[in-house]
């Protein structure tokens, strides 16, 4: 690949940040999470919803989020499935009114539950800022 006056060597992975990525980029967030047992924060009645947001926003999403700024569209898809699945576990199933039986929440009802923006938008925001760093690089 190149620009401008450089030129940028296809490799099969390479170090970023102290990290290893493949030419897979292959993230492997779920395991990330079992490994510290994050996702037993998630899914515990002990701990009310607000502290399990709190939880996500300052453990679990830095953690998930390392690196995003070089991530193809297909990782932030993936990230975008992983919080979903995560919101859910923290705010539960929801009673359906008409039936009376208990449903997964939709898309649109975690965006509306959960205040922050999304991790796509985090990433894109991220993204910006790492362009504008090295747009001012010699």
């Amino acid at each position: 690949m190149k620009t401008d006056n450089s030129s940028f060597e296809r490799v099969d992975e390479f170090k970023y940040l102290g990290t290893t990525l493949t030419n897979q980029n292959s993230i492997a967030v779920r395991q990330c999470l079992l490994s510290f047992g994050a996702e037993s924060f998630v899914s515990t009645s002990l701990l009310s919803k607000n502290l399990k947001i709190k939880i996500y926003r300052t453990i679990i999403l830095p953690v998930v989020l390392y690196g995003c700024e070089i991530w193809s569209l297909r990782e932030v898809r993936r990230l975008r499935v992983f919080e979903n699945r995560v919101l859910r576990r923290i705010f539960g199933p929801k009673r359906d009114e008409v039936t009376g039986e208990w449903r997964k929440l939709h898309n649109e009802e975690l965006n509306n539950m959960y205040s922050s923006p999304n991790i796509v938008r985090v990433i894109k925001s991220r993204r910006m800022r790492w362009s504008g760093h090295v747009a001012r690089m010699g």
